[in-house]
């Protein structure tokens, strides 16, 4: 008997989400957004590993037979600029959300990130301080734009939020991100730091636009859900915006010309009131959402059980992310850098946490299906508290290398090995299933944008770091590393005692 559908509705039928197992189990979709943010993360590590040891080339803080060269900003100042750099990519995840959601839809928006994003590296390769700057507003431009809508496209591929394959699914897009933050420094590390910097700009560039190319190849196999505006602007709304927006960047010309004319213009100008943007914005996005009348009184609670994980991860976030600028210039100036006489640079040292991904990621992911088989897989709320307990551990096992270097001694790689290892425990227990998670309990008109939210974890963290480096605080100090230590362990532990008031707001999420 014939078929009464079509070729293309057979196909459909074949390649249903609960069918689709051809990429590793998964649906072949997930293979184009698996290699675009491969080689994103690839161009992203790379500059992010060069970032604070090209700031303090050739300046005081330098090591000694370092490649010069470089901008010759103090320590605390690139820590600040890394830390500020760092936050504005997650926090332009939230407008970069926004724009999938009510603008252009989250395919069109990673189209146009990606190529932002290479023009930006672009700019990167072109010495001076203009063009590094542009260059570093352009990445975070569109690695914002980026980040919420191609999680959201992950999302997409599986049938709901039940679906048992979702968690393995971020899982190993997860991996795809490590992969190229673990070549990454390897290449464009070694290359900008040994032979020349915008050399390794260059390559980050050129990462970018292999991953834009993959992206507009496989483009067929996405959900078409992916190209759909979820909620398109009215007319009035795009007048509105767009009137808010030129207003705001009137006010932001004015006022930066008046104190730029006046001679009294510094780098903290720029730094300290985008940090506090950084700390007050995810307060008030949190804020909004929560008293958002159209909610139905179940996501209403589900935003606030939400807020509990973002506030952990904010704390999370703040002590992991200063892998590229306190471990960073540790590793520089104060860790051995050559193994049984084979030397290596610095920016290698950030190539051990996605290693560790890497080797550990299956394993969790095996682990995960293993308990919940047998109905012991712990719960978000535990994960959670486990990853802050470990954060912090790693930050007690820190102090002891620091006080170690302290007398000038180089201290062996092993120690930030070791330190790299317990983070990334710590990781995988937090962000990928905090990425799952996101995507389980956002209202459905906040889809795209909830996954800027959860970036905004991200920005408060850092953000908290910047705020501490413009002030002077010693992040090299021992004191200062007991202190976040203690505060992340802390937090885990209020998580851990408060989990089933937390998992009540949850609903049916688990």
């Amino acid at each position: 008997m014939a078929s009464s559908l079509t070729k293309d509705e057979a196909e459909r039928e074949k390649t249903s989400p609960a069918s689709d197992t051809r990429f590793f189990g998964h649906p072949i979709g997930l293979a184009p957004l698996f290699l675009t943010e491969m080689w994103e993360r690839f161009s992203y590590y790379g500059m992010r590993a060069l970032l604070v040891v090209y700031l303090i080339a050739g300046g005081p803080d330098a090591k000694p037979d370092s490649q010069g060269g470089g901008l010759a900003m103090p320590e605390a100042s690139s820590v600040a600029i890394y830390s500020v750099y760092v936050a504005m990519v997650y926090l332009l995840a939230m407008p970069g959300g926004w724009f999938g959601d009510r603008v252009w839809g989250p395919r069109k928006t990673v189209t146009i990130a990606a190529s932002t994003i290479m023009v930006g590296h672009l700019a990167l390769a072109i010495p001076g301080k203009p063009s590094f700057f542009a260059g570093l507003a352009l990445v975070a431009i569109g690695s914002g734009l980026l980040k919420a809508n191609i999680s959201t496209m992950v999302g997409h591929l599986y049938d709901g939020p039940q679906d048992p394959r979702r968690d393995g699914g971020f899982t190993l897009f997860y991996i795809g991100i490590n992969l190229g933050a673990f070549f990454s420094p390897l290449v464009i590390g070694t290359i900008g730091q040994k032979v020349n910097w915008h050399l390794g700009f260059s390559i980050a560039a050129a990462g970018m636009a292999i991953g834009l190319a993959c992206f507009l190849w496989g483009t067929r196999h996405l959900n078409p859900k992916s190209s759909v505006v979820p909620k398109p602007l009215t007319a009035a709304e795009k007048k509105s915006t767009l009137t808010k927006g030129l207003v705001w960047l009137a006010i932001a010309a004015v006022f930066y010309g008046i104190v730029g004319g006046t001679g009294h213009f510094t780098l903290n100008w720029a730094l300290i009131p985008i940090t506090l943007a950084g700390l007050i914005i995810p307060i008030t996005v949190l804020f909004r959402i929560k008293r958002d009348k159209e909610l139905s009184a179940t996501e209403q609670t589900k935003v606030s059980g939400y807020i509990w994980f973002f506030v952990a991860a904010a704390v999370f976030w703040m002590i992991f992310d200063q892998a590229g600028s306190t471990m960073s210039t540790f590793a520089e100036k104060k860790t051995a850098d050559n193994v049984f006489g084979f030397n290596f640079p610095s920016t290698w040292f950030q190539s051990v946490n996605p290693l560790w991904v890497m080797a550990l990621a299956p394993v969790f992911a095996w682990l995960w299906l293993w308990l919940a088989r047998r109905d012991r897989e712990p719960s978000t709320t535990v994960k959670f508290a486990i990853a802050m307990v470990v954060i912090g551990a790693s930050f007690f096992v820190f102090a002891v290398p620091m006080g170690m270097a302290g007398d000038g001694t180089k201290v062996s790689p092993a120690w930030l090995l070791m330190i790299y290892m317990i983070q990334t425990i710590g990781e995988l227990c937090l962000s990928p299933v905090g990425l799952s998670l996101t995507t389980k309990m956002a209202p459905q008109k906040y889809a795209s944008q909830m996954m800027g939210v959860w970036f905004l974890a991200v920005t408060a963290g850092d953000c908290t770091t910047g705020l501490l480096s413009i002030a002077e605080v010693d992040l090299n100090g021992t004191g200062m590393i007991l202190l976040q230590a203690a505060l992340a362990a802390l937090a885990g532990v209020a998580v851990w005692m408060y989990r089933k008031k937390i998992e009540a707001l949850m609903g049916d999420v688990r």
